[in-house]
């Protein structure tokens, strides 16, 4: 059976709901029942739990989870880029799809848009590439054995 968890971040938590309603709703509609949800205080704390996630071996796919909204001081890029990075190696490293859905966005109102507003709903977008990726991931399996 697939597990899936979610990892999401608390600071800007009206945007983070809205990403992991979308991400569940899914997963519902893809079949998957199995999934987990972690609440971390930031995104800069992402990738300490999703590295320890994937490297438990229960977990078939993460989804990274949150919003990091321009200020008027360089934070933003700090935060996004390490996020970012540290995410991306977890999958590398493990094996396991450790998927990007934080939002990076200069606004609220475009992080409204793309949790569940006009741009549809980043959460669920990051949930189906986990599900797919973990395809991937298991047809390479197959094709190692023929």
């Amino acid at each position: 059976m697939s597990r899936y968890l979610i990892v999401a971040a608390r600071f800007n938590e009206t945007i983070s709901k809205a990403l992991v309603s979308g991400a569940e709703e899914a997963f519902q509609e893809s079949g998957v029942r199995a999934v987990d949800t972690v609440w971390v205080p930031g995104c800069f704390e992402i990738p300490t739990v999703a590295a320890k996630a994937a490297r438990g071996g229960t977990y078939t796919g993460i989804v990274c989870l949150g919003a990091v909204i321009r200020g008027e001081t360089p934070h933003f890029d700090y935060v996004a880029g390490q996020a970012a990075a540290g995410i991306m190696k977890i999958g590398v490293d493990t094996g396991v799809p450790v998927i990007f859905g934080i939002l990076t966005t200069d606004t609220l109102e475009q992080a409204m848009n793309r949790a569940g507003g006009k741009a549809g709903n980043k959460g669920a977008d990051a949930a189906r590439a986990a599900i797919a990726t973990a395809k991937s991931l298991g047809k390479l399996e197959e094709l190692k054995r023929l």
